[in-house]
């Protein structure tokens, strides 16, 4: 598309991006300021930078938004785009206007613009005394399917369309339907589903300072190689339109929690223990770390790390001092590094999106995170998720391989509850783990939540039984292999079907108590 001399139509909003390109900062701020206006409404973006006359126009083309026209005055450049199709007849009345010639200067940096000074505490809180969690109990996960209705809640918010205190009421209502099925099931142990989170991780992006959380689309035009990105979104049947990505652009803090909000509410009316799940730091980190980025605010991935670290251990001394029955850390990608592809360095394994190294040295890197995060917090009060992937019900999109890689690092973590995804047969034998410390309990996965059909109770008692032969009963407790909705727009069950495994895995536990 070529300039002209003026725009035909008003945009509902305009900034000025100053001398920003696309992979420096630019797309956060486009992010920012087209959220939150109604499909099919203008946004004017000033630049100096003439790199973006190329990348603007592909972002449009790979986020189904439209370039409508776009002028140039020396070096000021002026860019009229429509969020989503262009409706020419509906800004047929727009009045005529220039480009903004004398808007406030922008900022030469995304840090100007966007980033806060980070604070930290300087103390933290101690453990409470945890509800003790019996052998064999019965839990999910994390996640559960949220209702329609929560879901556009959930986009309005990101969106900015729907305000903090709306969107926070609409979340109870939705972890109270959650936390009800979970005990219509029989469930021993409880959590609030993740109801207010986007997916099991990437929601810490919309709570940390110098964050933000932008679509998988967006990410796409300025990956390294966006042709290939996109074909592995497609084949792993992600909606990169849907599901968003957090991306750093300041040193991370905590000024508000994490999932402690989580706890309270649902901690107000339940009397049965109550646990939460944290993305891992290893997981975090590979997340954050996109060194496609142009305007990074971490020299390199440990230094990114290190703050990582800091703003978990301060979540955790929270969640435990509040009563927390169990803080569960997920570190799935752990899997990626000992059965991804050996050539790979980039891959999409439950959004871990930056480049790995050998498997030894990353398994080192987890572990001295992992340590760091807990040290000095009670052990029984820990554990430890590791599956191989969870966004979609097609198994054979997830990764296949038993957990003999691992043996080393489960064995050494400092957690005392080890979740394992175990019923499906790409987990491999159970046997692999007999060698286990005795301090160690095994949260056994003995449903699979990507298969419709709830596995026949006779099943279900013989994976228990043959898990209490192996590690004695007061070390087995019993879940599903996974959440049932890790990303809340693609649930890999519904509801229904969410509760009745999980009442399937109660009926089995006691059968086997019985038998």
């Amino acid at each position: 598309m070529d300039p002209i001399a003026r725009h035909a139509h008003q945009p509902d909003v305009s900034f000025d991006g100053g001398d920003l390109d696309c992979g420096g900062g630019l797309l956060l701020l486009i992010r920012r300021h087209i959220d939150p206006i109604e499909p099919g409404g203008l946004i004017e973006i000033l630049s100096t930078d003439s790199t973006v006359e190329v990348e603007l126009p592909a972002w449009c083309r790979l986020t189904s938004n439209e370039l409508v026209s776009w002028t140039r005055h020396g070096e000021r450049r002026s860019y009229l785009v429509s969020k989503g199709p262009f409706d020419g007849e509906a800004h047929a009345a727009d009045a005529l206007t220039e480009a903004h010639e004398n808007s406030t200067a922008a900022a030469r940096t995304i840090g100007e613009q966007l980033r806060v000074e980070v604070t930290i505490p300087e103390s933290l809180p101690q453990p409470a005394a945890a509800q003790e969690i019996a052998p064999l109990s019965v839990m999910g996960v994390g996640s559960w399917p949220r209702p329609r209705w929560m879901l556009r809640a959930m986009h309005d918010r990101l969106e900015g369309r729907l305000g903090e205190a709306e969107f926070q009421a609409a979340a109870d209502d939705a972890v109270r339907l959650s936390l009800a099925a979970q005990l219509r099931a029989g469930a021993d142990v409880v959590s609030d589903g993740e109801q207010r989170r986007d997916n099991y991780a990437s929601f810490v992006g919309g709570r940390l300072d110098n964050c933000q959380l932008i679509p998988l689309s967006d990410l796409t035009a300025i990956v390294d190689d966006p042709a290939e990105f996109e074909e592995e979104l497609r084949v792993l049947d992600v909606p990169a339109s849907e599901v968003r990505h957090p991306v750093v652009y300041g040193a991370l803090g905590r000024s508000r929690p994490l999932a402690l909000h989580e706890l309270e509410f649902v901690a107000s009316f339940a009397r049965s223990p109550v646990k939460v799940a944290l993305p891992g730091p290893y997981l975090l980190t590979r997340m954050m770390w996109l060194d496609c980025l142009a305007d990074r605010p971490y020299e390199t991935r440990e230094d990114l790390a290190r703050d990582v670290v800091r703003v978990l251990r301060e979540e955790a001394h929270f969640l435990l001092a509040a009563g927390a029955a169990l803080v569960q850390f997920d570190e799935p990608v752990l899997m990626e590094v000992v059965h991804g592809s050996p050539g790979a360095t980039r891959s999409f394994m439950c959004g871990a999106l930056s480049e790995r190294l050998e498997s030894a040295s990353e398994l080192d890197f987890a572990a001295g995170l992992l340590e760091e995060v807990v040290r000095g917090l009670p052990p029984e009060s820990l554990g430890l998720h590791v599956c191989r992937g969870n966004w979609t019900p097609d198994e054979s999109a997830a990764l296949a391989g038993d957990y003999r890689p691992l043996l080393g690092f489960l064995g050494r973590a400092p957690v005392d509850t080890l979740f394992l995804e175990l019923s499906t047969p790409r987990a491999g034998e159970l046997a692999v783990l007999r060698d286990l410390p005795e301090d160690k309990r095994v949260a056994l996965g003995v449903v699979n939540p990507k298969v419709q059909a709830v596995e026949p109770a006779e099943e279900i008692r013989r994976r228990i039984a043959r898990a209490c032969d192996l590690f004695g009963e007061e070390r087995v407790l019993l879940t599903p292999d996974c959440g049932f909705a890790t990303f809340a727009d693609n649930p890999v069950a519904s509801s229904e079907v969410a509760e009745a495994k999980l009442r399937a895995i109660v009926e089995s536990r006691n059968l086997v108590r019985g038998g």
